[in-house]
Formats: structure tokens, sequence, C-alpha cells
């Protein structure tokens, strides 16, 4: 009991992209426009960052490419990302958690899943659920991960595990997996989500969360008159 008391409370990291267009969700043009496009990344972004905040944590971190903009709700610290590719940038994230709340477990969510609750983080993360693992993962529909979280993150972890690792791929998931278990790490499996990249993957998500951000200006997009005809 004592050392559930004792544990520190989670960081939250989102990785993301400012939704600026021609930058964001790049994949939806076509049929959507650049607009629309970065329209639907604001509304993921700010479905996952107001999800997330409702998870109990000690430091909640966005780690942004661009600049922030009013869907920024309150309680998140921004930090840059780094250069390089996605592999360095998520194992930067990791990093800036490392330094910023030393000792504290860290869970990185993409933007790119917007139907995601908040229960489904919040239990697992807790102290009486972590004790004895070492790594959470999020495995993704495409082969790829949502979410990836150490329980002891340090640059050199982090870095030795995502680090090469091919991003964007259908087997970047099964080469994360290969790495975790090479450095012997327990790993807790979250429940597989669809990243929205693609317009079918935004309408399978839009049905999963209708109430959502997401989802209402998904429904708005949809019958503009560039998408509708």
């Amino acid at each position: 009991m004592r050392a559930v008391l004792a544990a520190p409370p989670p960081t939250l990291l989102v990785i993301a992209k400012a939704p600026v267009p021609g930058r964001a969700k790049t994949r939806l043009t076509p049929p959507f426009t650049p607009e629309q496009a970065a329209g639907l990344a604001e509304a993921a972004l700010g479905d996952t960052l107001h999800t997330l905040s409702t998870v109990p944590a000690g430091l909640r971190l966005l780690v942004l490419d661009g600049e922030p903009g009013g869907w920024l709700p309150p309680g998140w610290r921004v930090v840059p990302q780094s250069g390089g590719g996605l592999d360095e940038r998520l194992a930067a994230a990791f990093a800036h958690a490392a330094r910023h709340a030393p000792g504290a477990p860290a869970l990185l969510v993409g933007m790119d899943t917007p139907q995601v609750s908040a229960a489904v983080l919040a239990e697992p993360l807790s102290a009486a659920r972590r004790a004895g693992v070492d790594a959470w993962y999020g495995p993704a529909a495409d082969g790829g991960f949502w979410a990836f979280g150490l329980a002891r993150p340090t640059p050199a972890l982090a870095a030795q595990l995502l680090r090469g690792v091919p991003m964007s791929t259908p087997h970047t998931g099964a080469h994360l997996l290969d790495r975790l278990d090479a450095a012997s790490l327990t790993v807790h499996q979250l429940p597989e989500l669809t990243d929205v990249d693609t317009a079918d993957d935004a309408l399978r998500v839009a049905g999963e969360a209708p109430h959502s951000r997401f989802a209402a200006r998904l429904r708005s997009a949809e019958t503009a008159p560039e998408v509708a005809s």
C-alpha cells in the first residue's frame, strides 16, 4: 500500500503537428480540401487533448511541431518537437518527459485517435495496476502504434527502443515490439485503435465516436460542395 501511495503520477505526452492547412492530415486531400483537412486535424487534436486532460497525471506535455492556438486546453505545457525523423522525435519526447518529471512513468499518444477514451488509459496507468509493468503499447489497425509508454523513461532507453524503427509502415509496431522483447521489458498491451490517415479511416473513427468534435467536423466537411459533389 505504501508503494502505491508513493508512486509518482504519470506524465502524459501528445505529439502533434499544429493544424495548419497544407501541413496537417495531407493524406485526407482529396477528397477534402487542405482547409478541411486542417479542420479535421484540429478537431482530432482537440478531442485527444481534452480526453487526456481527464486522465490523472502529474504533468501533461504537448510536443508540438508549430505554434499552439485556441484549441489548446488549460493544463498543458508546450514543448517543441526536435528535428529528425519521427523515430528521433518520439525518442526526444520521452527525453522531455524524463527531464521535466524525473522518475515518473510517461505515456505518449498521437493526435490521430480522437476516439480514445479516458478509461482506456486511466486504469492501466494507475499506481495499483503499474506494478511489474515496464512499458505500455497501443497497437494501431494499420500495423503501427497509437500509444507507447515507459514506466522508467530515460533518454538512453527511449533512444534504444525507438531510434531506427521504420515509421509509417505496416510493420512499425512489430519492429517496436521486437525491440521491447530484446530489452526484456514487460509490456501491457492497450486496445487496438484506428489511426485517422485516410478518408475511410475518418469515417470509421467518427462512427466510433459520434459525439466527438472530430465527428461533428467531419459531418460539416462532408456537406461542403467540394466534397458532396
